[in-house]
């Protein structure tokens, strides 16, 4: 064999070896994906009200996940903003459990960012399982990342569904204005004060919001998924909603916890 013949022999091998690497890869996180399902959907909750004297009781409003010591709830802070009809004591609260075996349970504020629109709630009783807050600054476009949530909950019931989704760009939560016209006081007020979400190639829907966006290998959390707070300046020159998903990078809950005193794993 010649000269040529043995580099072109070398690079078909360093080919199949890049293409074999690859393969195992997306296999064992294949693999892995059902049990980190699994493990995490006991973390994730539903986020609403309940309300003795209304039908319904019960009152679904989004998705959050147990952090730190098993008693607080990470949700976004419009899920949570609503004023309650204290006259009729209505309850701040989260779901657990699934399907027919659900259970409410109170909960309060005990820091909140409306700024970055996530907060972090209390709850008594025993702890739930937790998740472990990662790193969103070594985020890259380009990661396949997945989110577990209640869609259209208050339709399709409490069942956590699973969706994978890639981190598509790591975009300004405010895209740039062509002209004074299209500013108002809330996209002022973030253009002061700007940061960077994850834009996601995955569908959310109602419901998703505070949802984690979490590593299907280790279960890790790099985002809370959020659309109504960011589509309403990030896709404000649009006369309906895209399917584009937004998820708020991890950070924000890291200093929410600090601000509470709360430790993650």
């Amino acid at each position: 064999m010649g000269v040529k013949g043995k580099w072109l022999g070398w690079v078909q091998a360093c080919v199949l070896g890049a293409a074999l690497s690859v393969a195992l890869a997306s296999h064992a996180e294949t693999s892995a994906l059902p049990q980190t399902i699994q493990t995490v959907k006991r973390a994730v909750v539903a986020v609403g009200t309940y309300e003795l004297t209304r039908a319904p009781r019960a009152q679904f409003r989004g998705t959050g996940y147990a952090v730190g010591d098993g008693l607080h709830i990470v949700t976004n802070y419009h899920v949570t903003k609503a004023l309650l009809d204290l006259a009729n004591k209505e309850t701040l609260g989260v779901f657990t459990g699934t399907g027919e075996t659900v259970r409410f349970r109170p909960a309060r504020v005990v820091a909140s960012d409306p700024a970055h629109d996530v907060v972090l709630l209390a709850i008594d009783g025993s702890p739930l399982p937790t998740l472990k807050i990662g790193d969103s600054s070594k985020v890259e476009e380009g990661w396949q990342l997945v989110f577990t949530g209640y869609p259209i909950g208050a339709i399709l019931g409490l069942y956590p569904s699973t969706i994978r989704a890639g981190i598509a760009s790591i975009t300004p939560i405010v895209r740039p204005a062509p002209n004074a016209g299209e500013l108002d006081a809330k996209m002022l007020k973030r253009i002061a004060a700007p940061f960077v979400i994850f834009q996601l190639d995955g569908i959310s829907y109602p419901g998703n919001s505070g949802s984690p966006l979490y590593d299907p290998q280790t279960g890790e959390v790099y985002g809370t998924l959020n659309s109504t707070f960011v589509k309403s300046t990030k896709e404000s020159v649009l006369q309906d909603p895209s399917g584009i998903s937004y998820a708020i990078p991890s950070r924000y809950v890291k200093a929410l916890m600090q601000q509470a005193g709360v430790t993650s794993q």
